[in-house]
């Protein structure tokens, strides 16, 4: 007699094969900043999720690169040829894309990222992570933007856009999508819950590469 065949009915998952992360080209006043891009590093690179990032060896940008990198992760960074010397190239990307400009190099992190991160950082990361707020809030793509509020680094924005509402600048039916994780742990299982009812080609697909098209 055969033994009976069991059939799990088991939910799809978007995979996330790559995340952008958004960081300081410094390394901050409190340890615990360096401390957690060298984990967000290391995990990244368990879980082969290729990191794309803004191609400096330096600061938090260097770190989280190098934890990926001599953890066997994969790596690509991509930076424009003005910032070659000033954030010292990171050259053990198994990627490096050298672009003419800024709007090239944002063109291209978007291209080939399927969700977006930002540690803390300073002027640069606060633009690029509020850009991608601005085209999820204007429906222009779906891809989640979370930010890893360290020590309570972004407490401060998340504040400014909780006032934002409040005044009425910011729709309370159409809230801003930013996600929020306390520590390396908790940013993996937020986005894949956030991606869990997209698409596979809405995050990687020739619909992903249309959504360049409408920006």
């Amino acid at each position: 007699m055969n033994a009976p065949v069991l059939r799990c009915n088991m939910v799809s998952m978007t995979k996330i094969k790559s995340i952008c992360v958004y960081c300081g080209a410094a390394s901050g006043t409190d340890a615990i900043y360096l401390q957690t891009a060298v984990e967000l590093g290391r995990m990244l690179a368990a879980e082969n999720i290729r990191l794309i990032y803004g191609g400096g060896g330096v600061g938090l940008m260097g770190a989280t690169a190098r934890a990926c990198a001599e953890a066997g992760g994969k790596v690509t960074g991509i930076i424009p040829d003005f910032l070659l010397g000033k954030e010292q190239a990171f050259d053990h990307a198994h990627e490096l894309i050298v672009t003419k400009d800024m709007h090239e190099r944002k063109r291209l992190m978007f291209e080939r990222a399927d969700a977006f991160l930002a540690l803390p950082g300073g002027i640069g990361t606060l633009e690029e992570l509020v850009e991608q707020l601005t085209w999820v809030q204007l429906n222009r793509h779906a891809k989640p933007v979370l930010a890893l509020n360290v020590a309570g680094f972004w407490d401060p924005l998340l504040g400014l856009l909780d006032h934002m509402q409040a005044t009425g600048f910011v729709n309370v039916a159409r809230p801003v999508k930013l996600l929020v994780a306390h520590n390396v742990r908790a940013v993996l299982p937020k986005l894949l819950t956030a991606v869990s009812h997209i698409g596979e080609a809405e995050l990687h697909g020739a619909a992903a590469e249309s959504v360049l098209d409408r920006m």
